[in-house]
């Protein structure tokens, strides 16, 4: 078996156009070939397999092999997904936009990527600077192109990165979805095997893109504040951080077009570096990540923090009440901004939908139909949310909004963040905060709480192995609970994909959501609770937690 794995780390050096993951790989080598059995168990996982390319593209640790994120991979999947685009052309031209956020190594793979398209015959349109995603999302509604890369791994660890691609046509510039996805898989694991990748052909016949897109970009955007007061946007007192990313240079650009004269960035933060210095882990979710952020609205006497995940496709805000920074919930900002867009739906008799993520705050179904709206639950991923027809709004949980359907596909925390700045202006020039617009929403559709019970392993196996447990003996999982229904949605309700999600609705009017992540070596649980004030809503949210955690402790200690 070692013999096998040698040569094939041999000959992944022999097709890797880069020097630095070669040298990487050969020394791992001499480590193996020497005995070292901590080398022979890094080289054993980065050739266990090969990344598979799904709904979220690939994302990964750098590193050389076939399990890790490098120039072979890249160069793979570029040529995959062109071999799909050609295979659906029917001989017409294609084009493609290619972007890239400031993580190791985005720039080089978002040039591979752009070559190795224009190599095979297919225009290229490259950002000559780092992005953020929802700009790149955007360039592939604004130029007509066939499809877009962002090479990004949004909020993961310092040491990772990835691949998104959106497609442009019928899917309107949305990220992938099945079958889309297992095509280019296909065609990936396919140029793996017929092509060495330091041989697949290249053109440097590329179209650089410049400032004009973001400026167009940011002219689309400010459409979202048509509609609000603006005296009070000189008097708002806004922090804000783009956690070490790129979202910096166009959201403070809105900010200023837009009237925002009192704006303190997070110095430390403010500058992309992609080993994210400051921060554990460069999630705004994440405890201890807005720690900066509040020490400084704390000094400025802010009004909000505003911040965005290191690619600026999500957003978190956070508010200040007795003398302490809080930090609102995904389902909460999403419970305020959804509510906002529908009362201005009603206003103006406009009809649509607001989408939200199945593991989303079952509080947007009442919302939208006290606004004569209709409601959409989809699977997780705003893939399936921003494809919804008639959207007006669309949110999930982890701090993905969707504010402006029109101009972009996917979640935007730019436009999110300056939707929720003119709200919140506009407000302070009633004498009031977002904390009131929060109120006005549970007053107006009731009470509502929402938890999580997040457990992190060493691999993604073992939240495998727990969710098989939760789905072969549903019955038996929360004990003392009253379930009234549970659905596996790898039988999914109708008109909905399959996914690796066990749902219980209980008689009491609460949910459980459980899930393994996506992107993370975790198991999710997501709590919902709906009452008619908020007390009851938070103290029914506490019990259900209670029960839960008691009950994934136990069936992990099982497992162990």
């Amino acid at each position: 078996m070692t013999t096998e794995l040698l040569r094939s780390a041999m000959a992944w050096i022999d097709q890797d156009p880069d020097q630095q993951t070669r040298g990487e790989l050969a020394r791992l080598i001499e480590k193996v070939e020497h005995g070292n059995q901590d080398a022979l168990a890094d080289l054993t996982s980065r050739f266990s397999g090969r990344l598979t390319f799904g709904t979220a593209g690939l994302r990964a640790e750098i590193g050389a092999g076939p399990m890790r994120m490098n120039r072979v991979v890249v160069s793979h999947a570029a040529y995959g997904l062109g071999q799909f685009l050609l295979a659906r052309a029917d001989g017409s031209s294609l084009n493609v936009v290619v972007g890239f956020d400031a993580r190791h190594n985005s720039d080089v793979f978002a040039r591979d990527t752009a070559e190795i398209l224009a190599g095979m015959g297919i225009a290229a349109h490259l950002f000559d600077f780092h992005t953020p995603t929802p700009v790149l999302a955007f360039a592939v509604r604004h130029l007509n192109a066939d499809a877009g890369v962002m090479v990004t791994a949004s909020h993961n660890p310092p040491a990772d990165n990835g691949y998104k691609v959106y497609l442009g046509g019928a899917d309107e510039g949305s990220q992938i979805v099945p079958p889309s996805d297992e095509a280019i898989h296909a065609a990936i694991m396919a140029s793996h095997a017929g092509h060495k990748a330091n041989a697949i052909a290249r053109s440097d016949t590329i179209d650089t893109l410049g400032h004009e897109v973001v400026d167009a970009y940011r002219e689309a955007t400010k459409a979202t504040t048509v509609g609000f007061d603006s005296s009070g946007r000189d008097r708002l007192t806004i922090c804000y951080t783009p956690m070490h990313g790129v979202g910096a240079s166009v959201f403070e650009g809105l900010l200023d077009s837009q009237g925002f004269t009192s704006v303190f960035p997070v110095r430390e933060q403010e500058q992309p570096d992609p080993d994210f210095s400051t921060v554990s882990f460069p999630n705004p979710e994440e405890p201890g990540a807005l720690d900066l952020a509040q020490k400084l609205a704390g000094e400025v006497g802010a009004d909000i923090i505003i911040a965005h995940d290191p690619d600026a496709d999500r957003l978190a805000i956070a508010l200040p009440r007795d003398g302490e920074w809080v930090n609102l919930t995904g389902n909460e900002v999403g419970a305020i901004l959804g509510a906002s867009i529908a009362e201005s739906a009603r206003a103006q008799g406009k009809e649509g939908v607001l989408g939200f993520s199945v593991v989303s705050s079952p509080i947007t179904h009442v919302i939208a139909q006290k606004n004569g709206l209709r409601s959409v639950e989809t699977p997780t991923g705003f893939k399936w949310i921003s494809r919804l027809p008639g959207l007006l709004f669309g949110f999930e949980e982890a701090l993905g909004y969707l504010v402006n359907p029109e101009t972009v596909r996917d979640k935007d925390g730019i436009s999110a963040g300056l939707y929720a700045t003119c709200l919140a202006a506009s407000l302070k020039s009633q004498g009031k905060t977002l904390w009131d617009a929060l109120d006005s929403v549970r007053a107006n559709y009731g009470g509502f709480a929402s938890g999580q019970v997040s457990l992190r392993f060493e691999t993604p196996a073992v939240a495998q192995e727990l969710m098989k447990v939760v789905r072969y003996a549903p019955d038996a999982v929360f004990e003392g609970v009253e379930v009234s229904s549970i659905q596996d949605y790898l039988t999914p309700p109708e008109g909905q994909p399959k996914a690796d999600l066990m749902r219980y609705d209980t008689t009491a009017g609460d949910r459980i959501i459980i899930r393994p992540s996506g992107t993370e070596p975790k198991l999710k649980v997501y709590l919902d609770s709906l009452r008619s004030d908020q007390n009851a809503a938070s103290e029914a949210l506490r019990d259900i937690e209670t029960v839960v955690r008691s009950a994934m402790d136990r069936l992990v200690s099982q497992l162990s």
